[in-house]
């Protein structure tokens, strides 16, 4: 080969060069580098936690995160104090499922296994998606399904006895009687003499929150209360859980057949429970009651003697002693439940119920 050959080869070869030298350049500013791949992945992925836990597969499901080791005494301090503005109403959307709450709405984590989760969050399931009113992910409120309130009639919620339940609005229970059919009218008549409840199931709804217990872990929690305060309750659980305030359990009292003794006794907050009193406001599901075992109801008799419910509290009566989840006016609950309306217990004169939080129907 001559040298003008290979002068010629050389010069092909140095264009060629320079050629795919400029159309690189050219696709690089489209390209994705893997910086930018790994941006995009994040970006994608918190997309994806704004979903509500009841609507991830169960597999992967998740809890609110919190911090373990936070201090288990419910007293005010610096840790459980609110932001200066708790009764901020973000925008609560029906069958939401992204957070509209303030900063600080829990992330996804690992849900507990189905066994270990309150039954009324199974029992709720069939509630469509348009019905529930999301206040911030894992806390919202829904009207009851039929299977909540088939689990509630005759514990919480009251019906007629079988002597007068036509066959054809009732259905067999284990021990062979006849239970009303809860979707049928005569579900509504309650007692012997034929009188019907102040409060129909239709005015009732499930309340779903988080909470941290007594060792610092979130759990799942929830109440039935009068659709009246769905929202407040919805709204002052989700602040008490932000704050991480303590509350050892939060079931519905029909896991106590609803015996409001034992609940109260297992410190166990709830709300609705007709059978405790038909004319108390937790009856007509206005009024929770918080930590019972640790603020009971303190009655002062005209001898001077102190009747103390739950017996078990006693020890707790004495509200000038000091001890953790004691609720007084400081208190972060007692503020949270005052600014929504609601009156204390603890501020009634012939009996405290330091435990009890009511507010009433206009």
């Amino acid at each position: 080969m001559n040298k003008s050959k290979i002068l010629q080869m050389t010069v092909l070869l140095a264009a060629i060069v320079v050629l795919a030298g400029g159309f690189l350049r050219a696709v690089r500013y489209d390209s994705m580098t893997l910086t930018d791949y790994e941006s995009q992945q994040n970006t994608e992925d918190k997309k994806e936690t704004t979903l509500n836990p009841s609507t991830v597969p169960a597999e992967s499901q998740g809890s609110p995160e919190g911090d373990a080791t936070a201090a288990p005494d419910n007293a005010a301090d610096t840790e459980n104090t609110p932001d200066d503005d708790t009764s901020a109403e973000p925008g609560v959307e029906s069958g939401s499922h992204s957070s509209t709450a303030p900063d600080g709405a829990p992330s996804p984590m690992d849900l507990p296994t189905t066994a270990s989760r309150p039954v009324g969050i199974l029992l709720n399931a069939g509630i469509p998606e348009e019905e529930r009113i999301t206040y911030s992910q894992g806390f919202y409120y829904e009207p009851l399904s039929e299977n909540l309130r088939r689990y509630i009639t005759g514990v919480s919620y009251p019906f007629l006895p079988a002597a007068e339940t036509s066959p054809e609005s009732s259905v067999d229970t284990a021990d062979g009687q006849k239970k009303p059919s809860v979707g049928s009218d005569t579900a509504l008549l309650v007692g012997t003499d034929g009188s019907q409840p102040a409060i129909s199931l239709e005015e009732l709804r499930y309340v779903h929150i988080w909470h941290y217990d007594f060792d610092g872990n979130p759990r799942e929690g929830e109440l039935i209360c009068n659709e009246y305060i769905a929202r407040d309750l919805t709204e002052i659980f989700y602040e008490l859980y932000r704050c991480e305030y303590r509350l050892e359990k939060v079931l519905l009292i029909d896991e106590y057949d609803g015996d409001d003794t034992a609940s109260m006794t297992d410190n166990n907050t709830s709300c609705f429970n007709y059978r405790q009193n038909a004319g108390s406001a937790h009856a007509l599901g206005l009024a929770v009651d918080i930590n019972p075992l640790y603020n009971p109801q303190v009655t002062y008799e005209k001898d001077g003697t102190e009747v103390v419910l739950p017996a078990a509290a006693s020890a707790y009566a004495d509200r000038s002693a000091g001890f953790s989840y004691k609720i007084d006016a400081d208190d972060l609950c007692c503020r949270l439940f005052l600014e929504h309306g609601f009156t204390w217990g603890g501020n009634w004169n012939a009996t405290k119920d330091y435990q009890h939080f009511q507010k009433a129907k206009p």
